[in-house]
Parts: structure tokens; sequence; C-alpha cells
């Protein structure tokens, strides 16, 4: 809901850095693996209800996830690092509830389930949009350094990560947090197959 508005504040953070590693020989591909192999160390902390750890490595997961980026604009963007991106990330929304489900499954896991089916509806739409927006040439004007068109929605990158510091801040409030935030991505979904429906129906016309 407010990843357009909080990107340009993102990208000015982040310059310095990637300008340090790029300058470095770092490449955006091996900071997005960077970033996934902390999110993997999340998904064990959360397992083992190492909650601040987790904490600690889905931050540095979503850090890495802004320096690939910037380092992709300055040495060059790919399609290859914007494929690679999306697909981490992807998987990496999933294992947080996922740790939290194998971590206490009689009392997480129903709600882990609907979390992570609700990602696959935002997921799914977002993507779906993106092929046949890519199809037709279309880009995104609020996302303009983005490798692949952007959809917004109420529940986006920002809202995601906000609810997963609070699930690891207040882990007993796991249910109640997974469960709503499943319905904005269920509302948040519904909006984008709107969307969807109703900008490619002008193409029949």
């Amino acid at each position: 809901m407010i990843d357009a508005r909080i990107l340009p504040l993102q990208r000015a953070a982040l310059q310095p850095f990637a300008a340090f590693l790029a300058v470095r020989g770092a490449r955006a591909d091996h900071i997005s693996l960077v970033g996934f192999l902390a999110g993997l160390g999340a998904f064990a902390a959360l397992c083992f209800g190492a909650w601040l750890v987790a904490l600690l490595l889905i931050l540095v997961n979503r850090a890495m996830d802004g320096l690939d980026g910037a380092v992709a604009r300055i040495q060059g963007p790919t399609d290859r690092g914007a494929y690679l991106d999306i697909a981490l990330d992807m998987v990496f929304y999933a294992l947080v509830p996922l740790g939290f489900a194998l971590q206490a499954p009689e009392i997480h896991a129903l709600p882990a389930a609907v979390l992570i089916a609700s990602f696959v509806g935002t997921g799914s739409s977002f993507l779906a949009f993106s092929a046949a927006a890519a199809k037709l040439g279309r880009k995104a004007p609020e996302f303009p350094t983005k490798g692949i068109y952007y959809i917004g929605g109420l529940a986006e990158g920002f809202e995601t990560i906000a609810v997963f510091v609070a699930m690891c801040l207040f882990p007993g409030s796991f249910s109640f947090l997974a469960y709503g935030f499943a319905a904005l991505c269920g509302v948040t979904t519904v909006i984008r197959w709107r969307q969807g429906w109703v900008a490619f129906s002008e193409q029949e016309r």
C-alpha cells in the first residue's frame, strides 16, 4: 500500500552502501543469494523459537533485497537478476509462517496454512498481471526501476515485513496476526483480479 511512497527513501538510504559494494566487485545476484541464505537462517531460528535471531535475519534479508536492486542499477540490471529477486522473495515469504508452524504445530499450523494460502493469492495475481503487462509492453509508473511490472494492493512488501516483525516481537499473537493479514491479502487478491479483468478486457475491444 505504501511501497511506492517509501521507495525513493529506500533508494537514497541504500545508495552509498550499494556504491561501496559495486566498486569492490560485488554482484547483485550474489547479494540476492546472501539475502536468501539469511532468510533460510530466519526460518531455522523460527523453527526453534529463537524469535530475536529470526527477526535480525529477516531484517538482513530485506536489507539485501534492497541492496541487490541498488547494485544492479549501478552495474546494469539483468533479466536474470529480476527473475532471481522475485523467485527468492516468494519462497522467503512462505518460509516465515512455515517456521512458526513447525515451532508449535498444534497452535500455529492452521493460521500459518491460511496465511501461506493467502500469499499464493497475492503472489499469483501479482505475477499473472506482470506477465500479461510485459506481453503488452506496459510499465508501472510508480515503480520505474523494477525489473517487472509491479501492481499495487493493500498488502505489499512493506506491510508484509511489518507483520513479520510484529510476529517475532509478539509470537504469542501469531495466530491473530496471521489471520488478520491473510484477510488483508485476500482483499488485495480480489482487487488485483478486478484490476487485471478491467485492464486486459480493454485489449478485446
